[in-house]
């Protein structure tokens, strides 16, 4: 008699411990799926390439914002350590003087104690520490020659002078000490920066740095444009002022001699700026391949101030060492009417300069990895140009 139980379907069934090969796809799964979780973030947490380059760039400003702050910290401390020599070397003239002046003064005491001229109160009195505290004693002054008087006033102003000489020494070393702590704040501050800057770029492929490269040449052609543009501009203001001084001329030829001389004040005051620009450029041109080292002021390589600052000392004007004091060392002048030889400073912490040349263009030491260059004045966009200075 044939059973009535249904046979059990073939396979693996929909629930229960007995049903491995669908176990195992669902584990699998679940497995793809906590990996692709845990990937995701991963990827996202990568920077793109335009916020490494921003990064990088950013790392590089503040490494040019701490180089200045170096150079101002190593001539504040320059000038401390000769200020403090100089007054050890005072407080040391100071004392031996002091010396010979107690000397003298111990020599009248002995003198009198010998001769029994004066009591042995007089001796103390004129080898104590500080004798003004005598000076009340009238009997003790009315026994003074008036040699001895003139030896002790001059022991008294002695000592007087050294103590504060001494002071002043003591404040001027706290001073140097202070500055040079500032000197390796400033110094560590590069190093770290320049490092971050560093291992950001060293973890670029091939491939990025090849895009990275690809997108500062599109940003060197965009300056490069701005700087053309910028030299039609001044073109074109050039030829209207010559134009407006020949109408001057050709107006003022019957008015005599008085209109003549007026036309002709300006003309040494701009041929003199002319010729020192021409020796401050002749020199920014002969360093143009040496590298960028920050802290640097020549001969073999140069941070961009001190680079500014040997190319106007050759022209025989002295700049300062850093770029905030270079940009208050002459006359703003409007980028429009910038000059061969004027000074273009950038960023509003003012931590970047350059020398104009004209037609848009500047040498400068652009920052560490790099040579002095010419580059157009929009290298980094004309948002980053602080301002124009003419220097001399």
């Amino acid at each position: 008699m044939a059973s009535h139980r249904k046979s059990r379907p073939t396979g693996t069934r929909v629930a229960g411990i007995r049903t491995p090969a669908l176990a195992t796809a669902a584990l699998t799964s679940v497995a793809l799926l906590s990996q692709s979780a845990n990937a995701a973030p991963e990827a996202d947490d990568k920077p793109s390439l335009e916020e490494v380059e921003k990064k990088v760039d950013d790392l590089y400003r503040q490494a040019g914002s701490a180089t200045e702050k170096y150079n101002a910290a190593k001539e504040k401390t320059a000038k401390q350590r000769k200020r403090a020599d100089a007054l050890i070397d005072d407080v040391a003239k100071r004392t031996q003087k002091l010396n010979e002046a107690r000397e003298e003064l111990g020599s009248f005491a002995s003198a009198q104690y010998r001769t029994g001229a004066a009591a042995p109160d007089t001796a103390t009195f004129l080898l104590a520490d500080t004798p003004q505290d005598y000076f009340d004693q009238t009997q003790l002054m009315d026994r003074m020659t008036g040699r001895q008087k003139v030896a002790v006033d001059d022991y008294i102003a002695q000592q007087s002078e050294t103590m504060t000489k001494r002071q002043e020494a003591t404040e001027s070393l706290e001073a140097l000490t202070e500055s040079q702590g500032d000197l390796k704040t400033a110094k560590a501050t590069v190093q770290r920066k320049l490092a971050a800057a560093r291992e950001l770029l060293s973890k670029l492929t091939a491939e990025e740095k090849a895009r990275l490269a690809a997108i500062e040449k599109e940003k060197q052609e965009e300056a490069a444009r701005k700087a053309a543009e910028l030299a039609r501009q001044q073109a074109a203001q050039q030829q209207a002022q010559e134009e407006a001084a020949q109408q001057q001329d050709s107006g003022s030829s019957s008015s005599g001699s008085a209109g003549s001389g007026s036309s002709t004040s300006t003309a040494p005051a701009d041929s003199s700026y002319a010729t020192k620009a021409d020796k401050a450029l002749a020199f920014a041109r002969a360093q143009i391949g040496k590298p960028y080292v920050w802290g640097a002021v020549g001969p073999g390589s140069y941070d961009c101030s001190g680079l500014t600052q040997a190319a106007w000392k050759a022209a025989g004007v002295d700049l300062p060492r850093t770029t905030y004091d270079q940009v208050n060392a002459g006359t703003t002048v409007p980028l429009s009417q910038a000059q061969p030889g004027d000074l273009v400073f950038f960023y509003d912490d003012v931590t970047h300069v350059g020398i104009y040349i004209g037609n848009g263009m500047m040498i400068h030491a652009p920052k560490p990895g790099t040579y002095v260059r010419e580059e157009s004045i929009y290298y980094d966009g004309e948002s980053a140009i602080h301002s124009v200075v003419r220097p001399a």
